[in-house]
């Protein structure tokens, strides 16, 4: 237990690359937010970010236009297999 608290210190202490916006604006709406599933989404979203420099919205949007290229690319070659 100890290791993991002196960890995420440490941690903290050496993200300093991270945007002073992000981080304010992060933990501005988990200060304001009386909703606790708010509370833990505007959480889970900071650690995301934190982490993979991409907060849960362009997460999802990365994957939902990803999934549309599938899409489109399995379509094209099923339209193409009939044609001939």
């Amino acid at each position: 237990m100890i290791k993991k608290c002196l960890g995420l210190i440490v941690g903290l202490l050496l993200l300093t690359g991270c945007s002073e916006f992000a981080l304010l604006s992060s933990g501005s709406s988990l200060a304001l937010s009386n909703n606790v599933y708010a509370k833990a989404y505007s959480g889970v979203d900071l650690t995301t970010y934190l982490t993979t420099n991409k907060d849960i919205k362009t997460h999802a949007y990365e994957y939902v236009v990803k999934a549309k290229e599938v899409k489109d690319l399995v379509i094209e070659v099923l339209a193409h297999d009939f044609s001939e």
